[in-house]
């Protein structure tokens, strides 16, 4: 028997959604048109949605608000937890900034970074940094972890860049392995030194980290 469920919330997820996709908003009436629901059941979800601070109406329009950061705050806690003494032992041992890296839409997002306690100078790396893909040492882990089976252990998502994308910066990550709900790494940005190498070790490397 399937699980029952709600309706009025489950229009309300697809308008947040549908705002989401849409950094401009959307006219009020676009998401009924979407939904096949009238325009006064619409009305009714962005009215509640708007006392609870994520969404604005406005001259026929509905955005997001920044509002809607308090719902996705907490979201990588445990993770972030979890992730940083291997963050600071790496920061510390390398002199490079440390950093948990999440695949979040189609970007990569780093959600926590750990800089190195002794270096006079370092690249720094601050959470909330969005980058394509493509951009980063960190994107191309990831972008290994995506598709591959759950608990493969070989073609090892890993990454290394020395300068190519962002001249004066270096980069290493690993993809995180073991969590099948959440694709990313731990990874590292330093100046160019002995630790950067135009090649991958021998045998890869992957990141395990225990949440619970």
């Amino acid at each position: 028997m399937p699980a029952e469920s709600s309706q009025t919330l489950d229009r309300g997820l697809h308008v947040l959604k549908f705002l989401i996709d849409c950094e401009d908003g959307l006219p009020v009436a676009e998401p009924a048109d979407r939904l096949g629901v009238a325009r006064s059941v619409v009305y009714r979800l962005l009215a509640t949605l708007e006392q609870h601070a994520p969404v604005r109406c406005g001259k026929g329009r509905a955005r997001l608000t920044f509002g809607v950061l308090r719902l996705t705050r907490d979201s990588h806690q445990q993770l972030r937890r979890a992730a940083l003494p291997l963050l600071r032992s790496l920061a510390d041992d390398l002199g490079a900034t440390a950093h948990l890296t999440l695949f979040d839409g189609s970007e990569a997002l780093v959600v926590e970074a750990v800089e190195p306690r002794w270096t006079d100078v370092h690249i720094t790396c601050r959470p909330g940094l969005r980058h394509p893909l493509d951009d980063s040492a960190a994107g191309r882990a990831i972008r290994g972890t995506l598709g591959l089976p759950e608990g493969t252990r070989t073609d090892p998502p890993q990454a290394l860049t020395t300068g190519e994308e962002q001249p004066g910066i270096c980069g290493a990550a690993a993809g995180l392995v073991g969590l099948p709900e959440v694709a990313g790494c731990v990874g590292v940005v330093m100046l160019p030194s002995n630790h950067c190498s135009s090649e991958p070790p021998e045998g890869g490397c992957t990141v395990r980290i225990r949440t619970v």
